[in-house]
């Protein structure tokens, strides 16, 4: 199966972004133990800040199934969502933190009713977690 896993905004600092909520390892990092892990998989990834890349990305539709933690996107853009909407592919959400753990604006998600579930307080492990759901 080819998986697609696409960060959103300021993700491409985990590792070093808030360590007390979002961990000390790098993504490059888990994405190797996720690929060694799954190795009878394809896990494609993809990282951008900016809210187009990530739906041009998404409309590539290159993939079996997606894991996307949409980031800051996830509590106001609704083109993402539109976007997640029309992906016919298998679908998680994954959030590191537990986003109803933290300031109320980080509680709502605009693009989670376009998943098919949704990991949100597992740390890092919410990727694996995800992909395990996708078998």
């Amino acid at each position: 199966m080819k998986i697609l896993i696409v960060n959103g905004p300021n993700l491409n600092l985990l590792g070093t972004r808030e360590p007390e909520i979002y961990g000390s390892v790098s993504m490059e990092q888990y994405l190797n133990e996720l690929r060694q892990e799954f190795s009878q998989h394809e896990i494609l990834y993809y990282q951008s800040n900016v809210e187009g890349e990530i739906i041009n990305r998404l409309q590539e539709n290159d993939f079996e199934s997606l894991v996307i933690n949409p980031g800051a996107f996830t509590h106001y853009s609704y083109a993402i969502a539109d976007c997640v909407k029309n992906i016919l592919q298998p679908k998680i959400e994954v959030h590191i933190s537990n986003i109803y753990k933290r300031e109320e604006f980080r509680q709502k998600s605009v693009t989670a009713a376009n998943a098919d579930g949704i990991l949100s307080g597992f740390g890092m492990k919410g990727y694996r977690l995800a992909i395990l759901s996708l078998h």
